[in-house]
């Protein structure tokens, strides 16, 4: 198995992962582009790996949608999304972003596309500029 490490934008929390992830989705349903802030969401899944919590436990929140399944995890102090367990401790779902290493895994689908955002279609075409344009 292999120890990924990841942690928040500020740094308060980090963690590592120890095992593989079982998917990759990029996930365009109104709740992920609502959370996430952008057109999707990119998260990996495992139903074997485990979290462990190095530093800033105490400043997760976590939050689930009521009368829905969606749940996140974020950092109190600067809001990044974290890991977090789901369906009864069966699921692992990792932001994507979180990470602080490369990883092997590439997406294995984009899913509730039919939600997807209308300005989300043909990025491929537009110019990819290294740093802000100013």
């Amino acid at each position: 198995m292999s120890i990924k490490p990841g942690s928040c934008l500020c740094g308060e929390v980090t963690f590592e992962i120890d095992g593989e992830f079982d998917n990759f989705y990029l996930c365009h349903c109104s709740r992920c582009r609502k959370d996430t802030g952008s057109a999707h969401g990119a998260n990996l899944f495992s139903s074997s790996a485990k979290l462990k919590w190095l530093s800033g436990e105490n400043k997760i929140t976590n939050f689930t949608l009521p009368a829905t399944q969606h749940k996140k995890s974020f950092c109190s102090i600067c809001g990044s999304a974290l890991p977090n367990i789901q369906m009864g401790g069966k699921l692992l779902v990792v932001p994507a972003g979180s990470l602080d290493c490369d990883i092997t895994i590439t997406p294995t689908a984009h899913i509730f596309i039919s939600s997807r955002a209308n300005w989300d279609k043909d990025l491929h075409k537009f110019n990819m500029i290294e740093t802000l344009p100013l």
